[in-house]
């Protein structure tokens, strides 16, 4: 989030113009494929298997929510307005008469730890009972939906593939996984190994 406003003053549609062209044409620095491919083949199979049967899957992202939706309903068929992340403040304004969204350089929301519950009862307004995550950024909206009452289910897929992925957690400067991950068994929350559990990862791989 702290880069947010470094596109501030350009419209919402200007700014989703940069990020269509640059998904169309970026590739991962590991692999050198483009980022539409570098989806996780289980977890869209989960995502696909839960909208058959029923519900209604969201994003909730640390990540700014304008960078994310141009590319979401292709990556992971998740519409727009189902991506929840950390947002800029908008202004309203008129361009030769016509009305544009201007970005301002202000944070408006942080859409991670504490926040991700609390962005959730905003722009949902409802308590999910299925949650996935891969920090400790999602450990407050883990604790969050599995304190529900009813059925709730909640996991925790940790980087452990250091070959075909990444493999971080407890030290890690970022998505540093330590205190959900000690506290997963005493919670019922599933944790799913990706170098043990997921024989494929990426669509590419054989």
């Amino acid at each position: 989030p702290s880069g947010m406003a470094t596109h501030a003053g350009m419209t919402t549609d200007e700014f989703a113009k940069i990020v269509t062209d640059w998904f169309a044409t970026a590739t991962h620095p590991k692999t050198g494929k483009p980022y539409n491919e570098m989806t996780f083949v289980p977890m869209r199979g989960l995502l696909d298997y839960l909208r058959a049967n029923g519900f209604r899957t969201y994003i909730v992202s640390g990540g700014g929510v304008e960078f994310m939706r141009p590319m979401t309903e292709t990556a992971y068929g998740i519409p727009a307005e189902q991506v929840i992340g950390s947002t800029i403040v908008t202004q309203y304004d008129l361009v030769d008469d016509v009305p544009v969204l201007r970005r301002l350089p202000k944070i408006d929301f942080i859409d991670d730890g504490p926040g991700k519950p609390s962005g959730i009862n905003k722009f949902i307004g409802r308590r999910p009972i299925f949650v996935a995550g891969n920090s400790d950024g999602d450990y407050e909206m883990l604790r969050w939906v599995t304190a529900g009452k009813g059925p709730s289910f909640a996991m925790i897929v940790h980087h452990t593939d250091a070959t075909r992925e990444y493999a971080y957690d407890r030290k890690s400067a970022f998505g540093r996984l330590d205190k959900a991950l000690d506290e997963a068994a005493q919670r019922n929350w599933l944790v799913v190994d990706m170098k043990d559990d997921w024989k494929k990862i990426y669509p590419f791989e054989q």
